[in-house]
């Protein structure tokens, strides 16, 4: 028997025979991983708020006979405000599910901590709706290698009046380089995308972008990790 102790976010979960659960655990040390709660499903059970999504804490996990059972769970956060706002359900629901998509069995530290602030700022601050997603979008596009912001056209470097998104480079691009893959961007959004960029979770309350350029923003940040990653992004009202 060996164990281990990692921090870990709980991206979700299912019923196992009686009681059990076998729950999808995202850690700071060891990427994602399948582990078994016993008996956390009986009203009275220790570890019953351990199993739910968004729970944040410390896990011990023993490993017997090749299964890995968590015997003790030091909750940190279990983000409980999320449930009372359903856009930011919805939002924070949409962010594990792209975990879902990137995560594998291997470390992956800097994901892990890039979705631990986009839920704590999520969860306790005043950030208008879309912002931390678009955030979280832009950050982990740029921590799987596929750096896209850029202030001038990727192709020529031209100064740009008129903005395009060129899918199949992942660029902005003018409109002499743009392609057949390309789409024309608003300025508003383009701009907004910048200052997401440059603006850190724990000033996202400050920020207050354009209404009209918002939703374009999530479309641009979205096709783009779709096309780059290889997913389907969960769709947010």
């Amino acid at each position: 028997m060996s164990s281990l102790k990692t921090k870990a976010i709980v991206l979700g979960n299912i019923n196992l025979k009686e009681k059990d659960k076998l729950v999808d655990l995202f850690t700071l040390e060891y990427g994602r991983m399948a582990v078994s709660m016993k008996g956390v499903r009986g009203e009275k059970a220790k570890l019953k708020m351990a199993k739910e999504p968004f729970c944040f804490g410390e896990f011990v996990i023993e490993n017997t006979k090749g299964n890995n059972i968590v015997t003790q769970v030091d909750i940190v956060d279990n983000f409980y405000d999320l449930t009372k706002d359903i856009n930011k359900f919805y939002e924070g629901c949409a962010l594990l599910d792209i975990i879902k998509n990137v995560a594998t069995a291997q470390c992956e530290s800097e994901i892990f901590i890039e979705t631990l602030k986009a839920l704590k700022t999520l969860c306790y601050e005043n950030v208008k709706k879309y912002y931390v997603f678009d955030k979280f979008l832009i950050k982990l596009t740029e921590i799987l290698g596929y750096s896209f912001i850029n202030e001038k056209c990727s192709s020529c470097g031209a100064t740009m009046k008129i903005v395009y998104f060129d899918l199949t480079k992942g660029m902005f691009v003018c409109p002499n380089c743009k392609t057949e893959a390309s789409f024309k961007v608003g300025l508003d959004a383009f701009k907004g995308i910048d200052n997401l960029s440059q603006t850190q979770y724990e000033k996202l309350s400050t920020l207050n972008l354009p209404a009209n350029a918002e939703k374009e923003i999530l479309k641009i940040l979205a096709l783009n990790l779709e096309w780059r990653a290889g997913l389907k992004i969960l769709k947010i009202n």
